[in-house]
């Protein structure tokens, strides 16, 4: 009964030790894909605020002109 109960505990203590050495592995791989998708976003963050200090830049040069325009025909 003994050599019953002692392949029983081995067996479990083994399947236990499978999952948890899975759980860590998928644990991290979702980790590193939710860093990977914080950094893509973190680009596309400053691509869209580039575009958007553009457009700022371009609108100032704008009024700019229009300023001198305004200030010449004064």
């Amino acid at each position: 009964m003994s050599s019953i109960t002692s392949k029983i505990v081995l067996g479990l203590s083994c399947v236990l030790t499978a999952a948890t050495v899975t759980y860590v592995h998928v644990k991290q791989q979702v980790d590193r894909d939710k860093m990977h998708e914080g950094v893509i976003k973190d680009v596309e963050r400053q691509q869209k605020r580039k575009i958007e200090n553009l457009y700022l830049i371009e609108k100032q040069n704008e009024f700019a002109k229009q300023l001198k325009r305004d200030l010449e025909k004064s």
